[in-house]
């Protein structure tokens, strides 16, 4: 298997990012306030985290020329290693641990809004110390 020259991947990266934005801007529409874009730490990374009342939601955006297995698309070890940053950005926020929180997942397709999907999936309790 071949990788992807270098022109790819970033062109790849370029449409996260683009995602990413055009997610960020759905949410604010929505009434959500943007806590931390790209949140990383040594057990992974965050997309999007945001809040709206007393939730906060850890989003993930996945740019796909269609919507079908898209929830396929995020292995369980990504989760595990979302879950895990998801727990360093509660520890490092102590005034939010109380709030409740919940995984996302947000699908940017071409030509289309982005979709927003809440509760994408929960956490193994055997996994993530949340």
């Amino acid at each position: 298997m071949r990788s992807r020259s270098l022109a790819a991947r970033r062109a790849a990266h370029e449409r996260g990012l683009a995602a990413e934005r055009l997610c960020t801007l759905r949410l604010r529409l929505a009434g959500w306030r943007i806590l931390a874009r790209r949140y990383a730490t040594p057990a992974g990374e965050i997309d999007i985290v945001a809040k709206r009342g007393a939730l906060i939601a850890f989003i993930e955006v996945k740019h796909r020329n269609d919507r079908r297995g898209v929830l396929e698309a995020i292995s369980a070890h990504q989760r595990r290693r979302i879950e895990n940053t998801a727990t360093v950005f509660l520890s490092r926020h102590p005034n939010w641990r109380k709030l409740s929180f919940r995984f996302d997942l947000m699908v940017v397709t071409p030509w289309r809004w982005p979709c927003h999907l809440p509760d994408a999936w929960r956490p193994e309790r055997s996994g993530a110390a949340i």
